[in-house]
């Protein structure tokens, strides 16, 4: 059996592509871009690295990027007086905050402070009690890049027998959550979980989103079974995923690779988002 692998980068940049052209043919009417501003505090390292992908991003789809870096010192009560600043722009039609946060800063708090309308990062309770329903709201990007990838794929989930290993808010919550409002089984496996194998063998659609980096072996994934693989960690000077993606050539059916599968698509979901946010808040404008 060959494996398909599911690139994630060029439906990335033909997204942002189709972004760029919506906010061209809109910013007549505004007389603006949509401005986009993501909060940095301290100098995580990888923190860096994601922020700038995002203002590289933001540039391509003729997106105004507004970042604030901070320092690691930076009080709550700072935060939060930029927080409803930013709110308060006309300017602005996104609010990020990069995670993680210095530990003195509560990210439960800071979130719940963003207007839930320029939530791009979708983690705010009103968005995520909207996904919960099955109502209109922000998505959580990586999930929402899921998705698309598997629309692009042509991969249906209706019916089928679907397991997300990893229960973080900011992924395994709410892809579950998407996947059932598309009528998949889902099971939901975590930490406390006792043998992950008796689920992900069963799995018809696997997704993987821990951060253990080869946590996913062969004899532990059903032969033909399609493999998304949302994890990222280090492996001495690589890169590398939640599967053993070598490991799973041959016996899976498809497989997202770590670079380039699902990483890309988050950045060009936030743009997504973005675009949006910025065109709701138009409809509000006489």
């Amino acid at each position: 059996m060959e494996t398909e692998i599911l690139w994630g980068k060029e439906l990335a940049r033909k997204t942002i592509e189709r972004v760029a052209q919506e906010v061209a043919a809109l910013q007549a009417r505004a007389g603006r871009p949509p401005g986009l501003a993501v909060i940095l505090v301290g100098k995580d390292p990888a923190s860096q690295i994601y922020v700038s992908h995002k203002e590289r991003a933001c540039k391509q789809a003729g997106i105004r990027s507004l970042s604030r870096r901070l320092p690691a010192t930076t009080s709550m009560e700072e935060m939060l007086a930029l927080i409803h600043r930013l709110n308060g722009d006309e300017k602005v039609d996104g609010i990020l905050v990069q995670l993680p946060l210095p530990p003195h800063l509560d990210p439960s708090s800071i979130i719940e402070a963003i207007d839930p309308t320029k939530d791009v990062d979708g983690f705010h309770p009103l968005n995520m009690g909207k996904l919960a329903l099955g109502e209109e709201g922000m998505v959580p990007c990586t999930p929402k890049g899921v998705m698309a990838l598997l629309d692009h794929y042509g991969i249906p989930v209706e019916g089928r027998e679907v397991v997300v290993v990893g229960a973080s808010n900011i992924v395994g919550k709410p892809l579950s959550l998407l996947l059932v409002n598309r009528m998949a089984t889902v099971s939901v496996c975590h930490i406390k979980t006792r043998d992950i194998s008796l689920y992900t063998s069963k799995a018809e659609i696997l997704f993987t989103a821990t951060g253990v980096a080869h946590l996913i072996k062969r004899e532990m994934v059903a032969r033909g079974a399609v493999v998304f693989d949302i994890g990222i960690s280090r492996m001495g000077d690589k890169i590398v995923g939640d599967a053993d993606f070598h490991g799973l050539q041959g016996w899976a059916k498809a497989i997202t690779p770590v670079p380039g599968g699902v990483g890309p698509m988050t950045v060009a979901m936030l743009m997504v988002n973005t675009l949006e946010a910025y065109k709701k808040r138009l409809e509000m404008v006489p």
